[in-house]
């Protein structure tokens, strides 16, 4: 197929520039240094015996969501042993974390990062993991990486799967590639029925849609110690806060922030930035604004001329959504798509969004249908629905019901997807 010829072509001539790619990132702090050669399918760890499943999240979000999952699996098949691939320094941290907390099962769970998709360094990686299953979640299309599994008789398993609108644009252009790339797969499942559509009018004929993944994560965990010490901080104050922040949304926070003072005594607004390693960048804005600010990253606290809280840390998003009843997320005021409103909803606070939610429309669309989530279009008409929430305390009351509510009606995709998922295991028992 003359596309994916074309592809294949331009990823073995781009091998000196993706190296230097890679060495930008390493020095920007985007890549691990030490650990850069995974990158390139050099494996910095023996691969464990017997029965091992290989499992890829890119980024944070995918890798929160299938952690549960692999406790089912590792729990479920006492001989197997998991692979979890991903790609960002933060999900590399967030599996870390994971596993000093489930040190009874850390000994069967390696963590590597995903290798870029190119044949060479792919088929190194394959030579030595010798994955006999492999599961890709959400809307992990590597070419190489498919046909490369294809070649070795693996087929992988698409798991939570999403083909945003943008995706689905995408592949129309080119949907034989999209039908012979997909076809390689043994199951797709779709984490809704918009992308389980979007996938059948790209050509492929059965796609399960157990529930969404996402939706079935128990709430974020947080450290009990530090969600009191910083109740005693904000105690009296009016909070408020910015999730999962995306380049350009701050400055719109800090413009919201300041039309909400004007109103709101004793405010103050927290800052989580998406990603933790921007939050020098984002002090540097609020001090040049003169906003009063402390950075947690630096081992500052709240106090009382304290106006904003920037939370460049990184696992204590669970944190941050127990100190705040009101809560924006992020990525949905500049065209990112928006972050997962869902940790939100399941920690009963009453949300806020911008227009762009292609990531999470159907998400987003539930959430505001049920009264617990609300748009906005700027930073002036997010000032006015935060002041509108502080000064109708029974409004806040309402939609964080709401969302406690949706959140708790929308389990049971795991257990679902584990069922689905049961064949691809048993050649444990071999």
């Amino acid at each position: 197929m003359a596309v994916l010829r074309l592809y294949r072509l331009f990823a073995f001539l781009a091998a000196p520039l993706l190296r230097f790619r890679l060495r930008q990132r390493a020095a920007a702090g985007r890549e691990e240094q030490s650990r850069i050669d995974e990158r390139f399918g050099h494996a910095s760890v023996h691969r464990p015996k017997g029965h091992l499943v290989w499992v890829h999240a890119a980024s944070v979000g995918e890798t929160n969501s299938v952690l549960p999952l692999i406790d089912d699996l590792l729990e479920t098949h006492p001989k197997s042993h998991v692979l979890l691939t991903t790609i960002t320094v933060t999900s590399a941290e967030i599996v870390a974390a994971y596993q000093n907390r489930q040190t009874a099962m850390r000994h069967r769970l390696t963590h590597q990062y995903a290798p870029l998709d190119r044949t060479a360094w792919v088929n190194r990686f394959l030579a030595h993991w010798h994955p006999q299953a492999a599961f890709f979640v959400e809307s992990e299309i590597w070419p190489n990486m498919i046909m490369a599994c294809a070649r070795r008789g693996l087929r992988p398993v698409m798991i939570n799967g999403r083909m945003s609108p943008r995706s689905y644009k995408r592949w129309q252009r080119f949907s034989g590639a999209a039908q012979f790339l997909l076809g390689k797969f043994a199951l797709l499942t779709a984490q809704d029925e918009i992308s389980a559509s979007r996938l059948a009018r790209l050509g492929i004929d059965k796609v399960a849609t157990p529930g969404n993944l996402k939706l079935d994560a128990p709430p974020l965990q947080v450290d009990a110690d530090k969600l009191e010490a910083l109740k005693e901080q904000l105690a009296g104050r009016a909070v408020w806060l910015a999730a999962s922040t995306h380049p350009g949304e701050e400055e719109q926070i800090l413009e919201a922030h300041r039309m909400i003072g004007e109103t709101v005594s004793k405010l103050i607004t927290l800052i989580v930035p998406r990603h933790p390693e921007r939050g020098d960048k984002i002090a540097e804005i609020l001090r040049r604004a003169e906003i009063p600010l402390a950075q947690r990253s630096k081992g500052e606290l709240p106090n009382a001329p304290c106006e904003i809280y920037l939370m460049d840390t990184l696992g204590e998003m669970g944190l941050a959504y127990r100190l705040a009843d009101i809560a924006f997320i992020g990525g949905t005021l500049v065209p990112h798509g928006g972050q997962n409103p869902f940790e939100a909803a399941q920690l009963d606070c009453a949300i806020l969004h911008g227009p762009h939610i292609a990531n999470f429309e159907i998400l987003f669309d539930d959430l505001t249908g049920k009264g617990a989530a609300a748009e906005i279009t700027d930073a002036a008409t997010l000032a006015t629905q935060v002041n509108a929430l502080f000064n109708n305390r029974a409004a806040i009351e309402q939609m964080s019901a709401n969302a406690k509510t949706y959140s708790a009606a929308m389990g049971g995709a795991r257990q679902r997807i584990i069922d689905l998922l049961a064949p691809f295991m048993e050649a444990q028992n071999d």
